[in-house]
């Protein structure tokens, strides 16, 4: 699913970032640029990366 329009960035894109150790919408938008145009995928942003960290804290149980 593109989660950025205006760079054409992904769902899949953000993970990957994600994993790799991008904490916030600003570290994504530097990386790919989503987020960093328009502004108006940045609370999916941060809704991936909180995804991200709550899966995160699970798995360390």
């Amino acid at each position: 699913m593109y989660v950025c329009l205006c760079t054409g960035a992904t769902s899949q894109t953000v993970c990957d970032l994600v994993a790799r150790g991008a904490s916030t919408s600003k570290e994504v938008a530097a990386a790919c640029g989503a987020g960093a145009d328009c502004g108006r995928c940045r609370r999916t942003l941060r809704a991936i990366i909180a995804s991200a960290r709550q899966l995160d804290t699970s798995a360390a149980r």
